[in-house]
């Protein structure tokens, strides 16, 4: 018998910023603003931000970390939809397929994400990825004006 587990795990997460639909799409997509919120400390970070383009986050601290994601769906200022492989060194922590969406409320944007996750042998917890998730997407709300 062996010691490998699956965990899965879905959340929703929603934020409302003051800037406009176009303006938090374009915090996303733009590789240079993205890197200001989502990977400030990553020297390494890659983001080729279009239909099969792919997206690299090295961890800091000294871990191994890298966290790989293709890109499936882009409407431009209305969705994104993206899949994640998390690995430690060479080891698969998770897989997780991610559905942003951005809508207009007043003179801000609405923004829901919603995250479906596997967990890979106990590497990782649903709680630590919502939290993480929550504080990127608390950092970009510092980037493009929150209310």
């Amino acid at each position: 018998m062996t010691d490998h587990s699956v965990k899965h795990s879905t959340f929703t997460l929603e934020r409302t910023y003051a800037a406009s639909p176009a303006a938090v799409f374009a915090a996303w997509s733009d590789r240079d603003t993205k890197a200001k919120w989502y990977a400030p400390e990553d020297g390494r970070y890659a983001l080729d931000f279009r239909v099969g383009g792919t997206e690299a986050v090295h961890g800091g601290d000294g871990a191994d970390l890298v966290a790989r994601s293709e890109y499936h769906d882009i409407v431009t200022n209305e969705r994104i939809v993206y899949t994640t492989a998390l690995f430690t060194g060479e080891v698969l922590s998770t897989v997780s397929l991610t559905t942003v969406q951005f809508a207009r409320d007043g003179d801000g944007t609405h923004l829901v994400l919603t995250e479906q996750d596997t967990f890979l042998d106990d590497q990782e917890q649903p709680e630590w990825r919502e939290q993480g998730t929550g504080d990127w997407l608390d950092a970009l709300g510092r980037q493009v004006g929150r209310r």
